[in-house]
């Protein structure tokens, strides 16, 4: 069986992985970077999600000698000219403070009409080679924010994302339906069509 190395310490996503390649890769296994001890944690430096995946992905290969894949991801708003994008995690100062940098968008959203109140989660996922291959693939998840957050599911954002085309926000969806539409799962399904090209 080939390996497949998850660039993150996220159980949920590994999970979520296995589950979108068990399709299109039966014979693939997903671990992730807890399989591999000592391997520290990469710093997310780039401007963009594909540049914080890259980052992410190539170290993970280069170090375990086996094919990657890492994911960056965030909210887009329309009106902020896409921020938070790759900030959205600590918009309010403070990485992973979800109910703070929530509370802070939807206070610099305060005056903003409905009708403007457009937004998307954006993903970029990537899978990279020892050799120095790099594949991306992106996916998107637009909608439009609420005023008062809804919903006890997902997490980050998703509270206040009501999905296109639905009167629920991201966080009222379960979560088959929601990774069926999400960002990252469109994201991961397209890595997916490519990877068994890349692994010959």
């Amino acid at each position: 069986m080939s390996r497949l190395v998850l660039a993150t310490r996220n159980a949920g996503k590994v999970r979520e992985l296995q589950a979108i390649l068990a399709e299109t890769l039966p014979d693939v296994e997903v671990v992730g970077l807890d399989a591999f001890p000592g391997l520290e944690d990469v710093v997310e430096s780039g401007v963009t999600f594909e540049a914080n995946a890259t980052l992410k992905a190539t170290y993970a290969a280069r170090t375990t000698g086996l094919p990657a894949v890492a994911d960056d991801s965030g909210l887009s708003v329309d009106v902020l000219g896409g921020a938070p994008g790759v900030f959205s995690a600590r918009w309010a100062g403070r990485h992973g403070d979800d109910r703070a940098n929530l509370d802070l968008l939807l206070a610099q959203l305060a005056d903003v009409p409905d009708e403007h109140r457009g937004a998307r989660f954006r993903c970029a996922a990537v899978v990279a080679l020892p050799d120095g291959t790099v594949v991306c693939r992106e996916g998107d998840f637009p909608g439009t924010l609420t005023r008062e957050p809804r919903g006890d599911n997902g997490f980050g954002y998703d509270p206040i994302l009501q999905v296109d085309g639905d009167t629920r926000t991201a966080a009222e969806l379960a979560a088959e339906e929601k990774n069926a539409i999400s960002h990252r799962g469109k994201a991961f399904r397209a890595l997916a069509a490519e990877i068994p090209r890349l692994l010959g």
